[in-house]
């Protein structure tokens, strides 16, 4: 199965539960088993996981504001510093950019009331609408 495959992936549609980040590797809907961007900078983002990780995401359902990869510290899970607009975050505005469908999977975090009670959801295709760059 190719690494970034835009748009659903046949056989699980939207509300499709997987139990760990290794199920949803082996299904395709997000390949990678760590990070929350499936993507490159050259491709686009085919998918991103909600899970609370950073502090800036916001969830309110069918809209999400979501802070992009990088700059957090392993151990407080806190902002450490500016994201850099590389790797899987020039992947997120690629895919803004070129209006690319992006795959949207919560993950169980108790702050969100859209995320599903454990493991991981796929919550169907979103679009990217808006990016900026904020400091601090």
């Amino acid at each position: 199965m190719p690494e970034h495959i835009f748009g659903d992936i046949p056989g699980f549609p939207p509300g499709s539960v997987f139990a760990t980040r290794l199920e949803l590797a082996r299904t395709g809907v997000h390949p990678p088993i760590r990070v929350g961007v499936s993507g490159t900078a050259a491709s686009g983002a085919a998918s991103i996981i909600l899970s609370g990780a950073y502090e800036d995401d916001e969830d309110a359902g069918d809209l999400i504001f979501y802070t992009g990869q990088g700059a957090r510290d392993r151990v407080t899970g806190r902002q450490a510093g500016d994201q850099l607009l590389r790797g899987s975050n020039l992947a997120l505005a690629r895919s803004c950019d070129e209006h690319l469908p992006v795959r949207v999977i919560r993950g169980a975090n108790p702050r969100s009331p859209y995320a599903p009670p454990a493991g991981y959801r796929y919550d169907g295709l979103y679009r990217i609408e808006r990016r900026w760059r904020e400091l601090g």
